[in-house]
């Protein structure tokens, strides 16, 4: 067996260095050290948020494509105009083709150098008369085209000041729904971060919480004390239960918060706007006191998210991504106003 020597002891001058070099290295910031996993409930939050950040501009994309779609409509229509004025002046420059050769064929000679030549002065007499309505027609032509010309040209004006809003249009909508995207992308990283086990127990967790909540995405009928067109819309809304919240939505598969009051609504055979914005600003106002329902509820402010007040405290709307269209208790958010159609 091998002897083990005790170790000689440091010096004094030793035991003061490594205690100084132990000093500096306990200043010194621990980047070897792993930032802390972020728990389930951290995740599950995070994803929420942004979620909620995704809704916001999901409204602004709607009107976008909303004003976008307008648009369209009214290049289409200056194209069809602009056909339309671009034939008128063609035509009337085949009338004045000919007219303008006959000027040319027999208004070279003086008047009264033709009327010495003629041998038949009744005959010239009514070729003259002829040649005055030729020229009084052609001139009419003329300014017809002049005028023609210039509704041509302020048609083409226009069509291109269309065309160019147009183009500004589809830009800001493809710059909105990239930001759209990136919540959503964000969300689902996060999302794909989890295990399959973990992604179960937040689910289940989700739907404990919806249930302490009162929020339920089970199929049900409306029973409530609405009639008349308020019932209509109410039935259609009921019957979407269970469908998934999707950005820029209206149906029938699948709708975002605004899309799911627009499509109830219009079975009832009232149009609405299409953004939460637009339906506050045209909606009557009426106070939370007041609610009826089928108004429309507003939370958070006057941009963000709307629903449905369904009576007895409840509303049912198309909530976010990732969830189903529900009903909720009134104030499981924060109450902002409603109107009513």
């Amino acid at each position: 067996m091998g002897t083990h020597r005790r170790p000689k002891p440091p010096s004094r001058a030793r035991i003061a260095t490594l205690g100084m070099a132990a000093g500096a290295v306990s200043l010194l910031p621990t980047q070897s050290q792993a930032a802390p996993e972020p728990t389930l409930e951290d995740v599950r939050k995070q994803v929420e948020t942004l979620y909620e950040e995704a809704e916001a501009p999901t409204e602004e994309y709607n009107a976008i494509t909303e004003k976008q779609a307008k648009l369209q409509r009214e290049v289409d229509g200056a194209r069809d105009r602009l056909a339309r004025k671009q034939q008128e002046v063609n035509e009337l420059r085949e009338k004045i083709g000919p007219l303008a050769a006959a000027q040319y064929r027999d208004g070279g000679i003086d008047p009264s150098v033709e009327l010495f030549l003629s041998g038949d002065p009744d005959n010239y007499l009514d070729q003259a008369a002829m040649l005055d309505r030729t020229s009084s027609r052609q001139a009419d032509a003329l300014r017809a085209m002049q005028t023609k010309q210039r509704e041509l040209t302020q048609e083409r004006t226009d069509a291109q000041k269309r065309l160019k809003a147009l183009e500004e249009t589809r830009a800001e909508a493809a710059e909105t729904k990239n930001e759209v995207q990136g919540k959503l992308a964000e969300a689902r990283k996060l999302l794909n971060s989890l295990t399959a086990q973990q992604r179960a127990r937040m689910e289940a967790d989700q739907e404990r919480d919806d249930a302490s909540a009162g929020a339920s995405d089970s199929a049900a009928s409306y029973n409530g004390p609405a009639s008349g067109r308020a019932k209509t819309a109410l039935d259609f809304a009921y019957a979407q239960l269970g469908k998934p919240y999707e950005w820029g939505s209206t149906g029938p598969n699948s709708y975002d918060c605004s899309g799911l009051v627009g499509a109830a609504w219009r079975t009832a055979g009232v149009s609405l706007p299409r953004t939460v914005k637009q339906m506050y600003d045209a909606g009557r106002k009426v106070s939370k006191s007041d609610l009826q329902p089928g108004d429309i509820i507003y939370w958070y402010n006057d941009t963000q998210h709307n629903g449905m007040y369904v009576g007895n405290g409840k509303a049912i709307h198309a909530p976010r991504t990732g969830k189903n269209i529900e009903i909720v208790p009134l104030d499981s958010m924060p109450f902002f106003a409603a109107s009513r159609p």
